[in-house]
C-alpha cells in the first residue's frame, strides 16, 4: 500500500502489510466525500470497535483526497456491523450523498463484499455426529438470526459426517459466532458453492503469499532476475503457458515497484478494470499488484496485451492470471453468452430500425423485450402517469454499451412508480425517474453492477436538478 495512509493517532498499533487481513474480514473499503477528513471517519466509526488504523487514499501529486479510504478494525464482528449500520448513511448533516461502505479485498477474496455476500453470512463448523439440525440452531442462535441450518450426511447411509452450515441474516452474526463459540467447533467462514476445495485454496494462497511476501528464494517469484536468461527477452504473445488458469482476476510482477496510480493507468487502457492494488513487499524493491476486470474476457486481452509491456522503458512486466477456483469452461461459455448479447444489443443501438428483427420468436413488436440475466428481477408493474411529482432521479452508467430504451423501461418498471427513462444521445448513460423514494432504492440495491443482456450497470442517486442546472440539456 502507499505510504499515504495515515497512522492510528495516540501511537496506536497500524497493521503491516502481513496482517492488512488479521483478523480476516477486519478491513472495510469507504467510498467518502472527498471533503471527509479522517477525524470524522474515526469518530463515526469508532463506536463500532477499536480503530486499529485509517487510510485516506491520496493524490500522490496534489495530496487531494480521492474520496476512498479504509478503516482497520481489531476483530472481523466490529468491521461487519460498521459496515451494516454506516453503508448507505451520511456522515454529517452538511453531506448530500451517503457513503457506501464494504468489506475490502483481501488476498483470499475476489471483490470488496457487501452486505449480503453469501461468503461473509456462512460458517462451517465441526459438530458431534449426534447433532440434529435442531441441536445446531439451538447451540448457535445465541449469537443472531439464523436463516437456516444443514448438516452434512452419507449420501448413501444418511449418517451425519461431524460436519455442518450455519448461515446467519447478517455478517456481523457469523463474524460473532467464529468469534465467541466454543473452539471445539473449529468454526470458519464457509467457502462459496463455486470455489474449489478448501485444501486446495490453502494450498494456492500460502503459494500466493510466499510470492508476494518474498520469504523464499526470490528467482522463485521473479525468474528473470539472476544469472538466468530474462523470462521476458524470448517473449512471445503466443505462448499460453500450457494449463495456465483463466480468470478475472491478475497478478502483475516487476523488477521496478509501481504504485496504485501507475498500475492503474496502465491496465485502464483495457475496457472493464473494475479494481487494482499494489501490494507492498517489505523484503525488496520489487513490484507485486492484483488487477481485477469486471469480465473474464477484459482479463484475457489484458494478459495478452500487456505480458511483457515495458514499464518504464527498459523494464518488462509480467501478467499471469491468478486461479481464482472457477470453472475455465464455465467463465468463457459465460463470456460468449455476454458477447453474443453485447453483440445483439450493440447492433438495436446503432440502426434502432433492426429492433423488430431481434425479437425472440419472431413475433410482432408488442412482445416484451428478452432479458438475460442471472438478476431475480420482481414481477412488471404499471408506470407512473407522466405528470406525477418527481421523487428521486437515478443515473445509470453502462458498459459497454446503453440498453435499448424498450428493455431499459422493462427493467425499471418492475420496481414500480417509474415515470420515465431515458438516454443521453451519444453517451454511455442514462436516467430513470420514480415517483417514489423506496422504489428507486429497490432499484439501486437489485442492478447496481449486475449484468444484464451483457451489459453491466451502474445505478446510483442522480445529483439534484440544481445542481445540474449548467450542464448540457438532455436528449431522448
Amino acid at each position: 500500500m502507499d505510504e499515504a495512509g495515515s497512522c492510528a493517532s495516540g501511537g496506536g498499533f497500524r497493521p503491516g502489510v502481513d496482517s492488512l487481513d488479521e483478523p480476516p474480514n477486519s478491513r472495510i473499503f469507504l467510498v467518502i466525500s472527498k471533503y471527509t477528513p479522517e477525524s470524522v471517519l474515526r469518530e463515526r466509526f469508532s463506536p463500532f470497535g477499536e480503530i486499529q488504523d485509517i487510510w485516506v487514499v491520496r493524490d500522490k501529486h496534489t495530496k487531494e483526497s480521492k474520496g476512498i479510504a479504509f478503516v482497520k478494525f481489531a476483530r472481523s464482528s466490529q468491521a461487519c456491523r460498521a459496515m451494516e449500520e454506516m453503508h448507505g448513511q451520511c456522515l454529517s448533516p452538511n453531506d448530500t450523498k451517503p457513503i457506501k461502505v464494504f468489506i475490502a479485498q483481501s488476498r483470499s477474496s475476489g471483490s470488496h463484499r457487501d452486505v449480503e455476500d453469501e461468503e461473509l453470512t456462512r460458517i462451517f463448523v465441526m459438530i458431534p455426529k449426534s447433532y440434529t439440525e435442531e441441536d445446531l440452531r439451538e447451540k448457535f442462535k445465541v449469537y443472531g438470526d439464523i436463516e437456516y441450518c444443514s448438516i452434512i450426511k452419507n449420501k448413501v447411509t444418511g449418517e451425519s459426517k461431524g460436519l455442518g452450515y450455519v448461515r446467519y441474516l447478517k455478517p456481523s452474526q457469523a463474524a460473532q459466532a467464529i468469534e465467541n463459540c466454543d473452539r471445539s467447533f473449529r468454526a470458519i467462514l464457509a467457502e462459496p458453492k463455486n470455489k474449489a476445495s478448501e485444501a486446495s485454496e490453502q494450498d494456492y494462497y500460502s503459494n500466493m503469499r510466499q510470492e508476494t511476501l518474498g520469504h523464499e528464494p526470490r528467482v522463485n517469484m521473479f525468474p528473470f532476475v539472476g544469472e538466468q536468461q530474462s523470462e521476458f527477452s524470448s517473449f512471445d504473445k503466443n505462448d499460453t503457458r500450457g494449463q495456465e488458469a483463466i480468470s478475472k482476476r491478475l497478478s502483475v510482477v516487476s523488477r521496478v515497484p509501481f504504485t496504485e496510480e501507475q498500475l492503474f493507468s496502465i491496465f485502464d487502457i483495457v475496457p472493464g478494470l473494475e479494481y487494482c492494488e499494489v501490494q507492498r513487499d517489505p523484503y525488496s524493491n520489487y513490484g507485486h499488484g492484483v488487477v481485477q476486470y469486471f469480465n473474464v474476457a477484459s482479463a484475457i486481452y489484458a494478459k495478452y496485451k500487456l505480458h511483457g509491456f515495458q514499464y518504464p522503458p527498459g523494464n518488462r512486466i509480467g501478467v499471469s492470471f491468478i486461479d481464482d477456483g472457477s470453472n475455465a469452461t464455465d467463465l468463457l461459455r459465460k463470456m460468449a453468452t455476454q458477447m453474443v448479447a453485447a453483440q445483439l444489443a450493440s447492433m438495436v443501438w446503432n440502426n434502432p430500425s433492426q429492433q423488430q428483427f431481434l425479437q425472440f420468436g419472431g413475433n410482432s413488436g408488442s412482445q416484451l423485450p428478452q432479458i438475460q440475466t442471472d438478476v431475480v428481477l420482481p414481477s412488471c408493474k404499471k408506470k407512473a402517469p407522466p405528470e406525477t411529482p418527481v421523487k428521486e432521479r437515478l443515473f445509470i452508467v453502462f458498459n459497454p454499451h446503453p440498453l435499448p430504451l424498450d428493455v431499459l423501461e422493462d427493467i425499471f418498471c418492475r420496481f414500480g412508480n417509474l415515470i420515465e427513462v431515458y438516454l443521453v444521445s451519444g453517451k454511455n448513460v442514462g436516467y430513470a425517474k420514480y415517483a417514489d423514494r423506496i422504489s428507486a432504492n429497490d432499484a439501486i440495491t437489485t442492478l447496481h453492477g449486475k449484468i444484464l443482456n451483457g451489459v453491466r450497470l451502474k445505478v446510483m442517486l442522480a445529483d439534484s436538478p440544481r445542481e445540474e442546472s449548467n450542464k448540457r440539456q438532455r436528449t431522448y
